[in-house]
């Protein structure tokens, strides 16, 4: 009997650049929040094509390391569950350049897929 098939991550990244430091030199967290917003998204509009996503929520903010410019980030989003409207993803970022560091950053990120006007639609239709 074969394992069941594991879930297939979307990975990205992106390198801090000064513009995205605050005042005291370290990554604005609401920057990073964006990114991994932008990032699931993508993984979302990969997995189902034909839908119109919205921003549900984010489970629990919680910045586990700061972060420094020209730190490159990978930001790695799996499918973790998938309703009739709504579909959510985990997210873990980590600094590319030190593998074996724990994740800077990990929470879920649930969409749901709307129609023209708003209002919640099938992801199978």
């Amino acid at each position: 009997m074969s394992d069941p098939p594991q879930p297939v991550a979307m990975e990205t990244h992106r390198l801090v650049l000064p513009e995205d430091l605050n005042h005291f030199g370290f990554l604005f967290g609401g920057r990073l929040l964006a990114w991994v917003d932008e990032a699931c998204y993508i993984a979302a509009s990969l997995d189902f094509p034909h839908c119109q996503f919205v921003t549900v929520g984010m489970d629990k903010v919680e910045f586990h390391h700061s972060v420094r410019q020209g730190t490159i980030l990978n930001i790695r989003c799996v499918r973790t569950r998938e309703g009739n409207t709504s579909v959510s993803y985990q997210v873990e970022v980590f600094d590319r350049r030190n593998p074996h560091a724990p994740a800077i950053f990990a929470t879920g990120v649930t969409y749901v897929s709307v129609d023209d006007t708003g209002r919640k639609k099938s992801l199978r239709d």
